[in-house]
């Protein structure tokens, strides 16, 4: 399950993250006013039924969709410059869907998606990816001007100021996690967090590299370093849904 979790996060997602993730920001991209909307998006008058498979693949899908909501001017701009926007084979209702797809595509340096665990695939997706493979060459080279434009090594700089503050300031915040007490109890999770190399200290003021602390309220939040979300991710106390990340 561990090695699963892994490979799909490093080779892409399946198809119904992409439809999840695609109907998330649906509903919450940023709207341009009548005379800047140059990418179209459908109507988002119906709320969308969503289906998760498990918890991983719900948070997932709303990471995926909050950090192309983040990237939004970018990827458009990049569609845009690429002339790979817009595409009468590609109706509006599928513009979030390739914005989605598109911000995983360069997230992986444009490299194909590898899913070793069959699932059934999603005829949209499957038409959105073979498109946007068609023109990667191109769309790699619009964000290579993307960046040039604003001389910045990589898309984090492209953000204004004030975004990559507060990510900064976010990603320094410790992270909790619940311990899920119908699955397993706490000092089974104490000793197998101990199997794993983790030291179990005081308080966050003690925190080194493999480290952890009871939060001092509510004696299920154990409390870790920021800097080990994904080795913590990819624990079997994660894939069991046996620890859940806050």
């Amino acid at each position: 399950e561990k090695r699963t979790i892994t490979l799909i996060e490093k080779n892409g997602y399946h198809d119904s993250v992409y439809i999840n993730a695609a109907k998330i920001f649906q509903g919450i991209h940023t709207e341009k006013r009548k005379d800047r909307m140059l990418v179209r998006y459908g109507d988002d008058s119906v709320s969308p039924m969503m289906t998760f498979k498990d918890e991983y693949s719900q948070r997932v899908s709303y990471e995926l969709a909050f950090s192309a909501l983040k990237y939004q001017d970018l990827l458009e701009e990049i569609l845009l410059d690429s002339c790979v926007y817009p595409c009468h084979s590609i109706p509006e209702e599928l513009t979030s869907l390739l914005v989605v797809m598109l911000y995983d595509l360069q997230e992986r340096k444009f490299q194909a998606r590898e899913i070793f665990d069959e699932e059934e695939p999603v005829a949209e997706v499957q038409k959105i990816e073979r498109y946007l493979y068609r023109y990667m060459t191109k769309l790699a080279a619009a964000l290579a001007r993307c960046r040039i434009k604003h001389g910045a090594l990589s898309i984090e700089y492209i953000l204004p100021e004030a975004v990559r503050k507060q990510e900064q300031r976010a990603s320094a915040l410790p992270l909790c996690v619940w311990i899920n007490t119908f699955k397993i109890s706490l000092e089974d999770v104490f000793r197998d967090l101990k199997k794993k190399g983790f030291t179990r200290v005081e308080s966050v003021s003690d925190f080194d590299r493999y480290t952890y602390c009871v939060d001092q309220h509510c004696h299920d939040v154990l409390v870790f370093p920021s800097s080990l979300k994904k080795e913590l991710l990819n624990l079997d106390l994660f894939a069991d849904c046996k620890l859940l990340l806050q």
